[in-house]
């Protein structure tokens, strides 16, 4: 059934609920924002046609997980729908829920597929049931530690444990031999009960240097599912990704396109709805092993967007509206005539230290100059002279998105983009970033997801040189 959203409420903070808000202005539709009290100076607040506080005496992020609170500035304010951006209540099926049953669009997947993916042994499941290359693991979660070590006999060393409601990098622990294991079994757990309220956990084969590439899809209630072209995610740091580079360009073509049709496969086999994405890891040896879907838009879209020309915000918001993928108001073409062109590069410039184990800081901005020119993107959260850097919230300042016709050129822009870049008053990650994108190995797309620990030259940082002319020096010329 065909309906017109007018009014969107953005169910996020910095710069993806930014990001919602632009979309929604360009789209004519009215946007409200929420903000915590920490957020009452945020930018976000005042990106909307209107603001409102959520969840009032409740601790930071808590106050953005409040669902009734939220719901109830929804109704109150006379909201169509709810954009959830990403992290927070992205991936809550009962907040999906509750939307529906207040008659509120979700802007993202069906509940059924939000519970179907956020436990990642369903996951694996249906991967299975769609007969998508897995790597050995357990077919549900850990009843004891007996079953861990009998898996362990059965497939050896090194092995992962993993959060059955998992993301983000938390609740996993590396095995490589025995001694580690029960140490492993119980970290893993107590971090999975701390970070998700459920202690469950699962076990895989530990799968060693591959990629990490992902794909991006897009579903519509017609049953019409494309891929938008993949990305290789590979730089990470304890599982975090740092920076993102879209299309893979160092695998095949070949091994390309059977990754992508392998995740359209899996989103066909469950009828899946909006943007979600499918993530494998891939060995040097041309293999690739489903890992997990994200039932939602990425951090890292921004290089799909450049490569593709698709707005998947907008493109969201369509499909929830009940368009078709291929119809003149979301006008995405055939999947074989989707384009990719060039190359994207996307860069994480966050408020943290690399010579302090990545140590969040927080302070005053006292200077701010972003770059910009052809070929750059910035999509940014509180990135302003002045803004201050709580301790409350992920470290993300602003993500930088360059593109080019080639690899080669894609890298240049990206490094005069990062080099451009002055802030002061926090420590960032700009001077690491700039050597990431120096070293030849990542040049030559020849890296794997320990390509940061593998290489500690990284962390010789590198002040970029500011060239400074007086003021009477320049007026004399």
């Amino acid at each position: 059934m065909m309906k017109q959203i007018r009014s969107l409420l953005v169910a996020n903070r910095g710069e993806i609920a930014i990001r919602v808000l632009r979309a929604c202005n360009e789209m004519g539709i009215r946007t409200v924002a929420i903000y915590s009290n920490e957020d009452a100076l945020s930018l976000h607040r005042n990106q909307a046609d209107e603001s409102y506080l959520v969840g009032e005496g409740k601790k930071p992020v808590d106050a953005y997980l409040d669902i009734e609170d939220i719901i109830r500035i929804a109704k109150e304010h006379d909201v169509d729908a709810i954009h959830p951006g990403y992290g927070f209540l992205s991936e809550n099926a009962h907040f999906a829920q509750r939307c529906e049953e207040e008659g509120i669009t979700f802007i993202g997947p069906k509940v059924e597929h939000l519970v179907m993916f956020g436990d990642k042994v369903n996951a694996r499941i249906q991967a299975k049931k769609a007969d998508i290359p897995m790597i050995p693991g357990s077919d549900g979660p850990l009843k004891d530690f007996a079953e861990l070590e009998a898996f362990a006999e059965k497939y050896g060393y090194p092995l992962m444990i993993k959060a059955v409601n998992g993301g983000g990098g938390r609740g996993m622990r590396e095995v490589t031999k025995y001694e580690e294991l029960r140490d492993a079994y119980d970290r893993a757990k107590s971090e999975a009960k701390m970070a998700f309220g459920d202690d469950d956990v699962y076990v895989e084969k530990l799968i060693v240097e591959p990629k990490h590439i992902e794909v991006q899809i897009i579903g519509d209630e017609h049953g019409n599912i494309v891929h938008l072209h993949e990305r290789d995610c590979s730089i990470q740091r304890r599982h975090q990704k740092v920076v993102e580079v879209a299309p893979a360009f160092a695998l095949s073509r070949d091994l390309r396109d059977r990754i992508c049709a392998a995740a359209v496969k899996i989103m066909k086999h469950v009828n899946y709805v909006s943007a979600g994405t499918v993530e494998f890891l891939v060995t040097a040896d041309g293999n690739f092993y489903f890992i997990e879907v994200n039932p939602r838009i990425q951090v890292e879209h921004t290089v799909t967007e450049m490569i593709t020309g698709i707005d998947i915000v907008h493109t969201q918001i369509r499909i929830a509206e009940g368009h078709a993928l291929h119809s003149e108001a979301v006008a995405i073409p055939a999947q074989e005539n989707i384009r990719c062109e060039g190359v994207a590069i996307q860069c994480r410039i966050t408020t943290e230290d690399p010579n302090n184990n990545f140590m969040p800081d927080t302070g005053k901005l006292i200077t701010y100059r972003s770059s910009g020119g052809f070929g750059i993107r910035l999509d940014g959260g509180n990135a302003f002279t002045g803004a201050v850097i709580t301790p409350y919230y992920d470290s993300l300042l602003v993500k930088a998105t360059s593109w080019a016709l080639s690899t080669e050129e894609a890298i240049r822009k990206m490094l005069r983009c990062l080099r451009e870049f002055r802030i002061r008053g926090v420590k960032t990650n700009v001077h690491f970033l700039v050597n990431v994108l120096e070293h030849e190995v990542f040049q030559s797309g020849d890296y794997n997801v320990h390509f940061i620990d593998e290489h500690p030259e990284l962390f010789n940082l590198k002040k970029i040189k500011i060239e400074v002319q007086s003021f009477f020096a320049t007026s004399l010329m």
